[in-house]
Order: C-alpha cells, then sequence, then structure tokens
C-alpha cells in the first residue's frame, strides 16, 4: 500500500490512526524512547518530555522527497501536497487540530540550517539537557 493510499484509508476511516495511536502510545509508555511522526507530538503531548518539530523549507523538503522516492520534482511536489491536503483534512477530522499548529512543540527546527550530523548532535545535547533537568538517567540495555 502507498503512503498516498494509506492516507486516503485513515481518512475515511478513522480507527486507522487509532490503532497507530495506540502502538505509538505503547512505545513511548516504554520510556527512554524517541519516537517520530507527525501526529506523535499531538498523541504523546500529555506524556513527552520534548516533544521537537522537525521542518524545512519547502523547496529543501521537495528535493529530498524527489531524491529518496526516484521522482521528479515536479512529482515529488504533486505528491507531496496531495498527501500533505489528505493529512491536513484527516487531522481536523479525526483529531480536530490543524497539521500546522506548531504551539505544542518545546522546540522547532530548521533541518535546512546544518549538516545532518551537526542537526543530531544538536537534538541529542538538547535531549540530554532535558533528561538531567528531568533527573532521568539512562537504563542500561
Amino acid at each position: 500500500m502507498s503512503l498516498e493510499d494509506f492516507g486516503q484509508l485513515a481518512l475515511r476511516d478513522p480507527s486507522v490512526d487509532r490503532l497507530v495511536d495506540e502502538e505509538t502510545m505503547s512505545e513511548a509508555e516504554r520510556g527512554d524512547v524517541v519516537v517520530d511522526g507527525q501526529l506523535a507530538g499531538w498523541v504523546l503531548r500529555e506524556v513527552a518530555d520534548l516533544r521537537i518539530c522537525l521542518t524545512a523549507p519547502e523547496m529543501v523538503r521537495l528535493e529530498r522527497i524527489a531524491k529518496r522516492d526516484g521522482l521528479s520534482l515536479e512529482d515529488a511536489r504533486k505528491v507531496t501536497l496531495q498527501r500533505e491536503n489528505v493529512q491536513s483534512e484527516r487531522y481536523r477530522k479525526h483529531y480536530g487540530f490543524k497539521v500546522d499548529d506548531r504551539s505544542i512543540y518545546h522546540m522547532i527546527f530548521d533541518t535546512n540550517l546544518l549538516p545532518m550530523e551537526d542537526t543530531g548532535k544538536i537534538l541529542l545535547f538538547v535531549a540530554l539537557g532535558v533528561r538531567s533537568e528531568l533527573g532521568i538517567s539512562s537504563r542500561k540495555p
């Protein structure tokens, strides 16, 4: 099933998102995890110690999607616009929020600002700082 087909299915059937939400919450309740997903910040807003929204300028996002999926830039634009429209409607309809509402995040970070490795180092530094502030020690495997 393509990402586009999944989005359409989830728009028609809210139980699809609810199942993903339950799995997301279950994973988060294990603790000491990083959960990535457009809905993750919303689903985990009451339990997450740190919520970060990663963003990038539209053209950068489209170039990354085109490269990842082997698409032309124009095809990446069309697919992305269609997917984002479905997601926007889905989140509003099933969750009652606008996808561009970033008010729940502690931090918004533009991933185009630095190379990926440096972005990772900054995010790790922030996460470790929050853990320290909260008095959370690292779990040993």
